[in-house]
């Protein structure tokens, strides 16, 4: 939100999210004195709608996937005037995502494995494009959950599919990708192994992170720690990423 126009700003910003990236605009909004609004599917946990209304955000509810609450997004950009920012689909918001790449290697070098939980591919692709430049040995796991696994299945076919999801644990990477999205080529280049897991073994992944880390960690963290867990014993000794 830093490089709008004055002009932007005072037009304001409207985003589409399930929950996170929602509240790290709501959070910009109020550091920056922006006005703006969120669309958030109408199924999306209420937890995460408080936090984003805590941080000065107004939310609109709309569909029950995140495809159709982009699509809203876009609709009140082109009618009102304000900027759309795209949870996923947009240069900054990849590179804004990528520092985490630049933390992860500022702590540790020689990465020899990363896992990323993946709904639209903006994190993945920011964190796997820089990790990559700076050590291209360092292999990027995607993984998603079976129940809406839309890159996955894109990725597998070389096109970008239009599908419907199912209701999952892992909301925050939940639904459909907007068509023509960067994110897919980005995935495409830098994802060396994706695969996809159950319900049950999103639910292993966060009781793993309550018992061995004392963290109470939301379902896509449990999705990245349920991909680890299939590839574990192949990574003894490794330096790994979750």
């Amino acid at each position: 939100m830093t490089s709008l126009s004055e002009k932007e700003k005072l037009n304001g910003v409207v985003t589409a999210s399930t929950g996170n990236h929602g509240a790290a605009c709501s959070l910009a909004m109020s550091l920056l004195g922006i006005n703006g609004k969120i669309v958030v599917p109408k199924n999306v946990h209420k937890n995460k709608v408080e936090n984003i209304l805590n941080l000065g955000g107004e939310v609109e509810y709309y569909g029950t996937d995140c495809i159709h609450a982009e699509e809203r997004a876009q609709e009140i950009s082109k009618t009102t005037g304000a900027t759309y920012i795209s949870p996923y689909n947009d240069e900054a918001i990849v590179c804004g995502q990528g520092t985490l790449g630049l933390e992860i290697n500022q702590d540790l070098q020689d990465v020899d494995s990363t896992f990323i939980s993946v709904g639209g591919g903006g994190l993945i692709g920011g964190v796997g494009g820089y990790l990559k430049s700076v050590n291209k040995r360092t292999k990027m796991y995607g993984v998603s959950p079976e129940n809406s696994c839309v890159m996955y299945k894109s990725l597998k076919v070389g096109e970008q599919l239009d599908l419907p999801s199912k209701p999952t644990l892992s909301d925050g990477t939940a639904g459909g990708i907007e068509f023509g999205s960067i994110t897919f080529q980005l995935c495409k280049d830098v994802i060396d192994e994706f695969t996809v897991v159950s319900e049950d073994e999103i639910i292993d992944g966060i009781r793993i992170g309550v018992e061995k880390h004392h963290q109470l960690i939301e379902g896509a963290a449990g999705t990245a720690i349920a991909g680890f867990l299939k590839y574990k014993s192949n990574l003894i000794g490794k330096i790994v990423v979750i």
